[in-house]
């Protein structure tokens, strides 16, 4: 066992693993300074130092350097006090190179070494004359880095179609990997309109509880298939796979349907032998 501290760097990031600083007693979001791969960063303490199994951890973990002072914070909050201004500048730059770019967001190294700008694009772009232009207009060492369009509404947040905030931007560390089958077995629409988020791709939410359609479908007729019911032979018309019931419709032999509700167990239908041939997965582009 190895004992950690949870920490995040923003709001519905990723949660990393850190090492505790001897002699520390840490709290809920906490602000504190550690060690990445990037140098110092700000970051807050998501949970307080617990242990963990050795497997659960990447060696060697990089340490909590401090408890952030009034001096870090402020320094901090003078970074992101900047961002704005930084944002339009470096627009106006790409204005200025005629450049097919977008760009998302930029941060300040904690260490000041350096301004990060995100952006993204639909091609490659030759962005070495911006970098130029940046460094001295910020007298500033300058990174660009193109990201995805998931990425982008990560960064920059928004309502999603259900009315809450995306779940990529609120409460999602690591995006999941989503396909129009997961749709299918959910019974939804395939209208991309339907399922996409606002990044155009299919949304974040069709995974949450895709496990659960899936076992439920195994136990439902197809829709179209003939079935038996207490009243007879009948058509599937459609299935409810919360309440594990299927809507039928018997010919009432006078040109009509009548169509009721069964719970599952009541239905007689044949089940398949063997599985489907699993559907290759695809997602929505743009």
């Amino acid at each position: 066992m190895t004992k950690v501290v949870g920490i995040k760097f923003k709001n519905g990031g990723k949660l990393y693993y850190f090492s505790p600083k001897k002699g520390d007693v840490y709290e809920r979001n906490m602000p504190v300074v550690v060690e990445t791969a990037r140098g110092l960063e700000y970051a807050w303490v998501a949970y307080p130092e617990r242990e963990v199994t050795d497997d659960e951890i990447v060696a060697p973990l990089k340490p909590i350097i401090r408890i952030a002072t009034e001096k870090d914070t402020s320094f901090y909050e003078a970074c992101q006090e900047k961002k704005p201004q930084a944002m339009q500048t470096c627009r106006d730059k790409i204005i200025k190179h005629g450049l097919e770019m977008k760009l998302v967001d930029c941060e300040y190294a904690f260490d000041g070494s350096k301004i990060i700008f995100y952006f993204t694009s639909a091609s490659r772009v030759d962005f070495r004359e911006l970098v130029k232009d940046l460094a001295t207009a910020f007298h500033n060492r300058i990174e660009l880095r193109q990201v995805g369009t998931r990425d982008e509404t990560k960064y920059l947040g928004g309502l999603a179609p259900c009315g809450r905030v995306c779940c990529c931007a609120g409460n999602m560390p690591e995006f999941k990997k989503v396909s129009v089958k997961m749709a299918k077995t959910q019974g939804l629409s395939l209208n991309p309109g339907k399922i996409s988020g606002l990044c155009g791709r299919l949304m974040c939410c069709l995974s949450y509880e895709n496990d659960y359609y899936a076992e439920a479908s195994k136990k439902m007729p197809k829709i179209g298939s003939e079935v038996g019911t207490p009243e007879g032979k009948a058509i599937v018309a459609s299935v409810n796979m919360l309440k594990m019931e299927v809507k039928v419709k018997i010919d009432d032999k006078n040109g009509g349907w009548i169509y009721k509700d069964y719970p599952v167990e009541d239905i007689r239908f044949k089940k398949p032998n063997k599985p489907e041939k699993e559907e290759e997965d695809e997602d929505i582009e743009e």
